[in-house]
């Protein structure tokens, strides 16, 4: 199986600050979509259009046929470079109006969600020319379409996107890897969105944010691995919750990343957002059920 010819993957390095001031290296994907007009899904970190500007040229194409940046949600590695895209393009921005606000606020978002070097990954903010809903249709030409399918848990206005014509699923950052550190606002609408993706008949390969492209049975085997991994999560939350001498939030997380063997770096205010996100489900022990 190979990715369809309309789709360009492009696989942009970038580094964040950890909790220690550590540099990590990360990537990101943005995708390009090219038919009689160019649509870009996400936009990378700061200064990533020169990399995206740089492949279109490349392949004969330019900036200006870009004529929609869809943004999958608001985070720094998603919308970073979306203000540069738009000044470069003129294209129009659309997004989920969950996450419209901290993708007009860049601002907003860090006070709200507060992330080490934050500026360093985000040019600015930039204005939402579109907002799109579960069910909207996105046409691309040629007989070709996106179905916008809302996927809250990474974040409220999270989205996928759905291209039939190809079995391509784009997912952003819906689905977590099992060896990694999942980063979500509620675990239990992340457990829902995955398993709504995981039963979309025809996927053929799996797009991700953060993960190389799956293709066939290895795609739903990377959904069903990151929902044990939410799952497993979620039950070590409680437990860590009951055996806390007081509901320290902090405290649960630090539990919470000593059982599941992580680096002590990683009780940080960000994955305690995540991790507490399971008190509020203390009545489901299971979540991937019912």
């Amino acid at each position: 199986m190979t990715i369809p010819s309309a789709i360009h993957p492009l696989k942009i390095p970038f580094e964040i600050i950890d909790p220690t001031g550590a540099s990590v290296p990360r990537f990101v994907y943005a995708y390009l979509i090219y038919g009689e007009e160019i649509t870009l899904i996400d936009s990378g970190v700061a200064s990533s259009e020169r990399i995206i500007f740089d492949h279109l040229r490349e392949t004969g194409r330019s900036p200006e046929e870009i004529s929609r940046l869809i943004l999958t949600h608001a985070h720094p590695d998603h919308m970073g470079a979306a203000r540069a895209v738009k000044e470069a393009s003129g294209c129009s921005v659309a997004c989920h109006p969950a996450d419209k606000g901290w993708i007009e606020d860049a601002g907003q978002q860090l006070a709200d969600r507060p992330v080490p070097g934050f500026w360093d990954l985000v040019a600015g903010s930039v204005g939402v020319d579109e907002e799109l809903v579960d069910g909207d249709r996105i046409d691309l030409g040629g007989g070709q379409d996106l179905e916008v399918i809302h996927t809250p848990g990474h974040s409220s206005g999270s989205i996928s996107l759905w291209m039939a014509e190809g079995g391509a699923l784009f997912s952003a950052d819906a689905i977590p890897l099992a060896r990694g550190m999942p980063i979500y606002d509620d675990v239990l609408s992340s457990v829902r969105s995955i398993q709504r993706l995981r039963g979309i008949e025809g996927v053929r390969v799996l797009l991700s944010a953060w993960d190389e492209p799956r293709f066939g049975e290895e795609a739903r085997r990377i959904m069903d691995e990151g929902l044990r991994h939410l799952q497993r999560i979620h039950a070590v939350v409680i437990r860590a919750a009951g055996s806390a001498p007081s509901p320290d939030k902090m405290e649960i997380c630090r539990r919470t990343v000593q059982e599941l063997g992580l680096p002590e770096a990683m009780a940080n205010p960000l994955n305690c957002r995540s991790f507490i996100s399971s008190l509020r489900h203390l009545d489901r022990s299971d979540l991937l059920r019912g």
